[in-house]
């Protein structure tokens, strides 16, 4: 499969699962760019970069975003869907450049454990070119979800500027 399909394969299915909250129709595309894209959802309003993790290993599609949401004053929030539910009390932990984020989270959501750790992990996205989520399932086994960042500076901008003039 060439690369363009299998980054487009990457940004689709996370788009039809998210697709389940919020009609399609609501949702508006801001570019492509690699293995990201950037849409922005004017019924809520918010504004987001997103991409499919590189394989799922669970029951979950994993993915990543980082979204701005104007009216809510918040920007750069980092969220990661997990391929698998979380066991209770796990603590996963996102690598950027060997660097070791704790992560909070429950089901099988992850985030930044505050507006600073949001920060430093977008830049620290800027800057490199993967990154992997890690924790322990329900079940006790560790499991590592990876990313390519590929566009998604590109495309945190494109979410940035797309929810500039929402007030």
């Amino acid at each position: 499969m060439s690369r363009y399909c299998a980054s487009v394969r990457r940004i689709l299915i996370p788009l039809i699962l998210l697709s389940l909250a919020a009609p399609i129709s609501a949702k508006d595309s801001l570019g492509v760019f690699d293995d990201w894209g950037a849409f922005s959802d004017p019924a809520v309003p918010r504004c987001y970069a997103i991409a499919a993790a590189e394989k799922s290993s669970g029951g979950y599609q994993a993915y990543a975003d980082v979204g701005t949401w104007p009216r809510q004053g918040v920007r750069g929030q980092v969220h990661f869907r997990l391929s698998r539910a979380l066991a209770n009390g796990s603590r996963p932990s996102l690598s950027l450049r060997g660097t070791r984020y704790p992560l909070t989270g429950g089901g099988a959501d992850a985030w930044a454990l505050d507006k600073r750790a949001d920060a430093a992990i977008v830049a620290a996205m800027r800057s490199t070119d993967s990154m992997s989520v890690t924790a322990a399932d329900r079940a006790g086994r560790r499991f590592t979800d990876r990313y390519s960042l590929r566009g998604a500076a590109t495309a945190m901008d494109a979410a940035t500027v797309g929810c500039a003039r929402v007030k």
